[in-house]
């Protein structure tokens, strides 16, 4: 068996899949797949890309609805289940509210303008079908990032079982998943990134054909008059959560830890464990504080 990596630049940071096999040819066809889906999604669902779904369906807000398929209705019909899931708190109108938050500028926000992109946020004034998809209001936008990204890892994952691999890691940015273990009899240790000593893990998980997904605001955040605001934002408020600095989920899919992990932030600490300790999933939470909470599966207990 040998081990063969691939390392590549999407979905907005470093991607890596690292897969093991007795088969070069195999293995290598299958990274350069991989990186194909990867980047196809990206091409179809980034807000940023003219030709995007989501740029089609942004550009027709208040005016026509759009013609989606398949797929795009597949990951609409998840994003509903979130929202309801969740109580409205994952939201994929709630991206519009990035126009009032400069994370760079280190200054919070008019409350007034916050208050006037509120209004144009709201996931039951999208209509949608198997086939179409249609903003009822001029100015609301559709973002895909709260979800293709982990989309998109479990597909890389699917390409690696369908092209006979049994043994590999996909690492799009954070969001992972595992086919099997490693192929010696282990499974992959995940060390999960502390938020404030990145040079330590707060947690180790063990992944044997899971995925994992994370969600923190300490990588943009604004430190303003004493108070900290992080870069995730409350689709109700307009305004960034008081909750855990970060949060990472354990599931069969990462489509479904990621928003698990999101949702987690976007709750009150309190509130936030209780709704993860129902969850039966492993998971691992740190305060701002930097106080580890963590389900007895993970590897370590509350720090």
């Amino acid at each position: 068996m040998q081990s063969f990596e691939h390392s590549f630049k999407a979905m907005g940071g470093p991607c890596k899949i690292h897969v093991i096999s007795s088969h070069e040819k195999t293995a290598v066809a299958a990274l350069a797949a991989c990186e194909a889906e990867v980047r196809r999604l990206e091409s179809k669902y980034s807000r940023y890309r003219e030709g995007s779904v989501t740029t089609a369906i942004n550009s027709a807000a208040g005016v026509e609805a759009v013609e989606i398929d398949k797929e795009t209705a597949g990951l609409l019909a998840y994003a509903d289940t979130a929202w309801r899931e969740s109580a409205g708190l994952f939201d994929l109108t709630s991206g519009l509210l990035r126009q009032a938050w400069d994370f760079r500028s280190g200054k919070i926000p008019d409350p007034e303008l916050v208050k006037s992109l509120l209004r144009k946020v709201g996931w039951k004034r999208l209509r949608w079908t198997k086939t179409s998809a249609f903003l009822q209001e001029a100015g609301m936008e559709l973002d895909f990032g709260g979800c293709v990204k982990e989309y998109a890892t479990d597909s890389a994952a699917g390409i690696l079982r369908n092209r006979g691999i049994d043994h590999a890691l996909v690492d799009l940015a954070g969001d992972m998943a595992s086919v099997g273990g490693r192929g010696d009899g282990e499974p992959w240790v995940i060390g999960i990134r502390h938020p404030n000593s990145p040079a330590h893990a707060a947690a180790t998980l063990e992944l044997s054909g899971q995925a994992l997904a994370s969600s923190g605001d300490y990588e943009r955040a604004i430190e303003f008059e004493g108070n900290r605001y992080g870069h995730i934002l409350n689709p109700r408020t307009g305004w960034p959560v008081q909750g855990f600095a970060a949060v990472s989920v354990s599931a069969p899919q990462c489509l479904v830890a990621g928003s698990a992990a999101t949702v987690a932030m976007l709750k009150p600490q309190e509130e936030s464990l209780q709704w993860l300790s129902r969850l039966g999933l492993p998971w691992v939470a740190v305060d701002p504080a930097g106080e580890v909470f963590s389900d007895e599966l993970l590897g370590r207990g509350h720090g």
